[in-house]
């Protein structure tokens, strides 16, 4: 791919189909989203607005950093906290596929009242050529997939532009690169559109997603120098026997998935060092009380996904 070409095109294009008229840039902080929004930015100027969805199920301080980076890169984004309506979208829903659904149906009705107000009829999004692939192919629900799967996002009021549809994880963080996105972003392991909710097995509750982003933070800081494609925490549903000041507990968990990929397609586990794993155990223990078991996966996609639900 002629990474130059592919910008100018995707700038003419946007600029075509938006033409006079506004448009939301959906920005999570992931490499997808915010060289979409990048994109976007250049292509339509004052034209478009930048909006951050604080869903409460984010890593640690997301938001502001997310803000923080784009305003360096000249794009005011607007931060809309409504953490309580995807809490309660997501109680009680144990199962992968309808929490998931359930995440989606929330973030649409969302951006969609946010493209009311904002008098805009586009929607752009960072969905990627693996997203669609997963969803089409019924292996998962990807959030940011709509039109592929028959569904009509004149539902939510607007109509969607999708500038990465067709480049792969690597071909993006080639495209962020290139348009001068911070290291930080472009060499950043992907993160799930749910977020920390498909990192829990069984119901999503704000307690549970404390444990989980703590844990997620540890995993990712520890493993950063060992280069995976993607490593977090996931936080099981199922109990332990563990003992804490001499007692015994029933706490939880939590198991490490570290895996090395070039599409995401694929996926082998990755050969963490054995001192590694055992100092990131003794800080969840450490820091968590309720956690009384920490694991590492061992299973390559296939037959695994990468995200455990």
């Amino acid at each position: 791919m002629k990474v130059e070409q592919f910008i100018k095109k995707q700038i003419k294009q946007i600029k075509k189909e938006v033409g006079a008229q506004k448009a939301v840039v959906a920005c999570s902080g992931g490499v997808d989203s915010m060289t979409c929004t990048i994109l976007a930015h250049q292509a339509l100027g004052k034209n478009l607005a930048a909006i951050f969805v604080d869903d409460g199920l984010m890593r640690e301080s997301e938001p502001e950093k997310v803000v923080a980076v784009l305003k360096k890169l000249g794009v005011k984004t607007k931060l809309l906290p409504d953490q309580t309506r995807f809490f309660r979208a997501l109680k009680g829903k144990i199962d992968p596929e309808k929490k998931r659904k359930a995440f989606r149906e929330v973030f649409y009705q969302v951006l969609g009242e946010t493209l009311k107000i904002q008098k805009a009829k586009f929607l752009i999004q960072g969905t990627i050529k693996a997203d669609i692939m997963e969803t089409v192919g019924g292996i998962k629900t990807q959030h940011n997939v709509l039109e592929q799967i028959g569904i009509n996002p004149q539902k939510y009021g607007f109509k969607v532009i999708e500038p990465l549809k067709f480049l792969y994880k690597p071909e993006v963080c080639q495209v962020a690169q290139v348009l001068g996105l911070p290291k930080e972003i472009y060499k950043r392991m992907p993160f799930p559109g749910p977020g920390l909710a498909i990192r829990i097995v069984g119901e999503v509750t704000p307690k549970k997603i404390r444990i989980v982003r703590r844990t997620t933070t540890i995993v990712e800081q520890e493993l950063e120098k060992c280069s995976p494609f993607q490593a977090f925490a996931v936080l099981l549903s199922d109990k332990a026997t563990g003992v804490r000041g001499g007692k015994r507990i029933f706490g939880n968990i939590i198991v490490i998935r570290s895996v090395d990929s070039k599409d995401a397609i694929t996926a082998s586990a990755s050969e963490i060092p054995w001192k590694v794993l055992q100092k990131i155990r003794k800080k969840i223990i450490k820091e968590i009380p309720s956690v009384v078991r920490v694991l590492y996966e061992l299973t390559p996609k296939p037959p695994a996904t990468i995200e455990y639900i």
